[in-house]
């Protein structure tokens, strides 16, 4: 009997020494099992909240007149609410509104940089840094004509300025402008790890080097509005035309167009598949294949972020955020 006890000890050792080390297993090429059928089953996170569900079409937040931007700062969701010239701030697990904060006029993008959210004020022609914490404005920065959407780098900020068809580079730390760049239009960016790729209203997108010079130009659908990274693959929404755009970041080549219907604005990633906001609603892509997964209600969507868990959309006529 005593052995049998010992053995069963040293079992549970085993096993428990073993679950430390996950990502080995994963190295080795061993399958990570899946329940079948279970749409939570690849995050976590949802598991943990009890989120079986595909989409979530009750509930919604209010937020200031007209978010267009939506972006998570590792807790929290921020709005920027073109009508009133706000931002929003909201717990990501309740919602709970913890706070309103003004901003310059007509803000549009917004962008965290682990620290504080960036703003782009379009009517203004600047950007607001506020500190995440607590909303405190710390600054507003001029830039070019019409800024839009945003990235960051890891070091500094990069503003897509729509009415003057540049990029403005502005340093992180202080706001300081570093450089600006002619690319043949601007209106959405995001940062791949290695190069900034630029939407433009010549039916392109431009991917720059982090000092500015070209790393090459490449086509997609008519007028390209919002982009995202997959950790391999740049998506691209192509408003008039009702498509998305699948380019591999590497060297831009298409892997695929695929049609969403509607006027695709905003785009997501959420770790497994891309979430495109629509005039009308919302739609869900299999990043693999670009597979619609899924159609959700909610008319004129703007912009989209991901929380770790959940999506978040602004209804730009709506004065509120959905979470799917």
């Amino acid at each position: 009997m005593k052995r049998v006890v010992i053995g069963i000890c040293l079992a549970l050792v085993i096993v428990a020494t073993a679950n430390l080390f996950p990502g080995r297993a994963q190295e080795a090429g061993a399958p990570v099992p899946q329940p079948p059928g279970n749409p939570a089953a690849t995050n976590p996170l949802k598991v943990a909240l009890l989120k079986w569900y595909k989409g979530n079409l009750t509930t919604s937040f209010t937020v200031g007149q007209q978010p267009y931007g939506v972006a998570f700062d590792g807790e929290n969701i921020w709005t920027a609410n073109s009508g009133d010239d706000t931002v929003t701030k909201l717990r990501a697990a309740d919602g709970a509104t913890l706070g309103t904060f003004k901003v310059g006029t007509t803000p549009y993008g917004i962008t965290f940089d682990g620290a504080n959210m960036w703003v782009t004020n379009y009517s203004d022609n600047t950007v607001s840094k506020l500190r995440a914490s607590d909303g405190k404005n710390l600054g507003t920065y001029p830039v070019g004509q019409g800024p839009f959407w945003m990235a960051f780098d890891g070091a500094d900020i990069w503003i897509a300025n729509s009415s003057d068809t540049t990029v403005t580079k502005l340093r992180a730390s202080d706001g300081k402008a570093l450089a600006t760049f002619p690319t043949g239009g601007a209106l959405a960016i995001v940062f791949d790890g290695t190069y900034i790729w630029v939407t433009t209203t010549a039916n392109d997108v431009v991917r720059l080097k982090r000092d500015g010079s070209s790393a090459g130009s490449f086509k997609v659908g008519h007028q390209p509005l919002g982009i995202a990274f997959d950790g391999a693959n740049v998506w691209v929404a192509n408003e008039p035309d009702g498509t998305v755009s699948k380019l591999r970041a590497t060297d831009g080549k298409t892997l695929g167009t695929f049609d969403v219907g509607g006027s695709p604005y905003g785009v997501a990633f959420d770790g497994t598949n891309i979430w495109v906001t629509l005039d009308p609603g919302l739609v869900e892509l299999r990043g693999a294949d670009g597979k619609i997964l899924g159609r959700f209600g909610g008319g004129g969507s703007t912009g989209v972020a991901f929380d770790g868990a959940n999506i978040w959309v602004a209804l730009g006529i709506g004065n509120s955020v959905l979470k799917f």
